[in-house]
């Protein structure tokens, strides 16, 4: 933790009342000049920190922070949020938490940062992270399962993601197919999990979410591969993260429970009642070729099953999907 951060923290512990400048150069072991240093950059990102001569500083509000201590508290999870890593910035979520699971770090790990400058989508498609308005985050998960059944925490993922922005902004989200989650036709979510495994076990699996929630429309690149918007942009209204990434961590580990518990079929049935295509005819383009056929729903695998013209099923592995006439 910080110096920035502590101070914080021990303003925290005593609302309303001024703590002295000597009182937190005494607990941190750092200088006055320090404190007032430490102090005035806090207030630059968006701290409302009071100051009284012979008084001290008195904390009176806070910016849309997501730090540890109030994610952490309450929280009540058995697994997801252990510990959680909150950065500024960094390169990317998912490769700090793949570096951390590498060097033994436990089950339930959550990485969260601000901003990142190298977040990545699915194929290795650049994922746009500004700072200070979305929610990006990597679950740690280490589940006695199959390598070959990792693929069905994609959809744990894209349900927790769906079902907790119906719960705290009011939005009807849906899924679509591998890994995203959709409000109104746009991608409002993208989904990027990567396997540390044998061939029989697996060692970890890091769970990616990015979430667009305060994010403008002038935000959004212009050379989009598929529409996008922001809960902000759906609702008209900013929305503070701390609440949504509780619910958020909340779900996923309910999710994960169950799915150890129950096996996927419970998991598979909530992701498809989300899931717009199922029964209708698509395109799937797989660069090479493109497949059509009727969605019959998801395999135990997380592969898309489809009906094909000549009364064939195919599972589908990869693929753009959308629906035929588009």
């Amino acid at each position: 933790m910080s110096s920035r951060e502590k101070i914080v923290r021990l303003l925290r512990a005593h609302p309303g009342e001024y703590l002295s400048g000597q009182e937190i150069s005494t607990s941190l072991k750092i200088s006055r000049a320090a404190v007032w240093k430490h102090v005035e950059h806090l207030r630059a990102a968006g701290f409302e920190i009071a100051a009284r001569r012979a008084q001290g500083y008195c904390l009176r509000s806070l910016p849309d922070l997501l730090l540890a201590d109030d994610i952490m508290r309450d929280l009540a999870t058995k697994v997801v949020g252990r510990e959680i890593d909150c950065l500024k910035q960094l390169s990317s979520t998912n490769l700090i938490a793949r570096e951390a699971a590498a060097a033994g770090a436990p089950e339930g790990l959550v990485v969260l940062a601000d901003s990142q400058s190298a977040g990545r989508g699915r194929l290795g498609r650049n994922w746009t992270s500004p700072e200070g308005v979305n929610l990006y985050a990597s679950v740690l998960l280490r589940p006695q399962l199959s390598p070959l059944d990792a693929p069905q925490l994609t959809f744990l993922s894209a349900v927790a993601t769906a079902e907790v922005l119906d719960e705290v902004c009011g939005l009807n989200a849906r899924v679509k197919w591998p890994n995203d989650v959709l409000v109104n036709g746009r991608k409002i979510a993208g989904l990027l999990n990567e396997l540390g495994a044998e061939t029989e076990q697996i060692h970890f699996l890091v769970l990616g979410i990015g979430l667009n929630v305060n994010m403008s429309a002038d935000q959004f690149p212009a050379d989009l591969r598929y529409p996008a918007t922001s809960v902000m942009l759906e609702t008209g209204t900013t929305q503070a993260r701390l609440p949504l990434v509780r619910a958020l961590l909340r779900r996923i580990d309910e999710l994960y429970h169950d799915l150890l518990a129950e096996g996927f079929g419970p998991l598979r049935r909530r992701w498809e009642a989300r899931f717009d295509l199922l029964d209708r005819q698509v395109e799937v383009d797989q660069g090479q070729q493109i497949i059509t056929g009727v969605v019959a729903g998801l395999d135990t695998d997380g592969a898309l099953r489809l009906f094909l013209p000549d009364g064939r099923s195919e599972r589908i592995l990869a693929g753009d999907l959308r629906p035929v006439g588009r």
